[in-house]
């Protein structure tokens, strides 16, 4: 057998050696006599993995002990109602940065728990940029502010903290978080579903201060509620016990790949390699402005859209797979996650100069 490269925007490519070790364990998980899907949550043999799986994630991304981390389910994409409902604390505003379709979404979503203060929009750059902090308006009366660091669709990236003037900074981190170093203690909250750097779809994590908890509003239901979660270490309910397992073996080749920092140079690399081949060609470019180029989605248009379908079959026959762009804009995109080899980055470089050249 063998495997292709995988440039999916998510569910993503795994690393390979992660594979192999679910194979190993999938009838019998070290000496329990049993496969993790077949486990209680509440046993002896789970708490194990959860309990590992918490510490691990704390080390990696250094999270204060004045945080809780939950994994909850529902996607990132539940978090754009649930994180409103959980921390306005009897606001009725909030501030959000509107680069991209996701944070787009998450407006669309907020606006029904909450006055929406849209601080700042690239729409009109169609979201290629992202906007200078002297321009954005922050409604300092607001309940937090809302951004998200990365859009996967439109490949724009936040490469700093942005300054929340003493709002309490909230983030959907779903595609680049654990792919560069943060500091954690500058964020109310942070969530991002896992299935793009840290393992299978069906988690989603949530990093939240202590401060934030605690408020929810009547209506929200027990599972959606930070703090009952928090009280039942993210098993309120029975969780996704082989997807938790996944994230583990994840967060442990990290880890063995030298954490965060190590891995945020590797992901540097990559996308320097990839952008700098672009912006040598003239078949292919990138519409982002350079400062706002993402490491993770790597999106680029073919001066001929004519050829879009024939470079697709041919990068597929190629073992170079999913590098469609999103249906809202069209052309390519190559996701370059933590586990996208550097091998295969240059495989895709050599087969796009290739099809340049006899195109």
């Amino acid at each position: 057998m063998s495997r292709i490269y995988n440039f999916s925007a998510g569910p993503s490519a795994f690393p390979e050696t992660v594979l192999k070790q679910a194979q190993q364990e999938m009838l019998e998980w070290r000496d329990s006599g049993m496969s993790i899907m077949e486990m209680s949550h509440r046993g002896k043999h789970f708490s194990i993995i959860a309990e590992e799986l918490q510490a691990d994630l704390r080390t990696l991304l250094a999270v204060p002990e004045n945080y809780k981390v939950l994994f909850l389910q529902g996607g990132a994409s539940a978090q754009f109602s649930l994180v409103p409902q959980n921390i306005l604390n009897g606001n009725t505003k909030a501030c959000y940065l509107n680069t991209g379709a996701w944070s787009d979404k998450a407006i669309s979503d907020a606006k029904a728990y909450c006055d929406v203060v849209v601080s700042v929009s690239s729409e009109s750059t169609s979201f290629t940029t992202i906007p200078g902090a002297a321009t954005w308006n922050i409604d300092k009366q607001a309940a937090y502010l809302h951004y998200t660091s990365n859009e996967t669709i439109h490949g724009v990236e936040f490469h700093s903290c942005p300054d929340s003037q003493g709002l309490p900074l909230v983030c959907d981190m779903s595609s680049n978080i654990l792919s560069r170093k943060i500091d954690v203690s500058q964020y109310g909250l942070i969530y991002a579903g896992t299935q793009k750097n840290m393992g299978p779809a069906g988690v989603t994590v949530v990093i939240v201060r202590d401060d934030l908890m605690g408020h929810a509003l009547k209506t929200v239901p027990p599972v959606f509620n930070y703090a009952e979660q928090a009280k039942h270490q993210s098993m309120l309910n029975t969780p996704p016990t082989y997807s938790w397992y996944l994230v583990g073996l994840v967060l442990k080749w990290l880890q063995e790949q030298g954490g965060v920092e190590a891995i945020e140079e590797h992901n540097i690399s990559k996308a320097a390699l990839l952008y700098q081949a672009i912006d040598r060609s003239t078949l292919y470019s990138n519409p982002v402005e350079i400062a706002s180029r993402s490491r993770m989605n790597v999106p680029f248009i073919l001066a001929d859209e004519s050829l879009d379908k024939p470079f697709l079959a041919a990068a597929e026959a190629n073992g170079l797979v999913a590098l469609k762009g999103h249906r809202l804009l069209g052309g390519m995109r190559a996701s370059i996650y933590n586990a996208m080899p550097v091998d295969g980055v240059l495989a895709l470089i050599a087969f796009m100069a290739e099809f340049e050249r006899t195109h």
